[in-house]
């Protein structure tokens, strides 16, 4: 997802937009979107693994697949769960270690929301 880039807004503005679709998408679908809803409140809940843990798993996995929203969102989670950023940048180094520069480079898209945000 290249908006920040094409757009030029700020990580914060995009995480707004993307709220505010999002909310758009269930009015219109609200089945689809408590379904969705649904798996992400069990996947991220507690269990073997707690949540913080889980969120900073998923912080891997949207820097190494290269989803912008996820990365803010999952950032955002992270933080509301007690990930330090700190813990946020270990995770973003895993997700160097198994996609390289291409990995590198998305990492970027975590530091920046991270600043806006005053965390770093």
């Amino acid at each position: 997802m290249q908006r920040k880039k094409e757009t030029g807004m700020k990580r914060t503005e995009n995480r707004d937009t993307l709220v505010h679709h999002w909310q758009k998408f269930k009015r219109h679908l609200p089945e689809m979107a408590e379904a969705y809803d649904g798996e992400s409140r069990a996947a991220y809940a507690p269990g073997h693994l707690d949540a913080k843990t889980k969120r900073l798993m998923a912080i891997a996995v949207a820097v190494a697949s290269k989803c912008e929203g996820c990365m803010i969102f999952q950032t955002d989670h992270a933080l509301e769960q007690g990930a330090t950023p700190e813990e946020i940048m270990e995770a973003c180094g895993v997700a160097v270690s198994l996609g390289g520069t291409m990995a590198a480079s998305e990492v970027t898209v975590v530091m920046e929301y991270l600043a806006e945000l005053g965390k770093i």
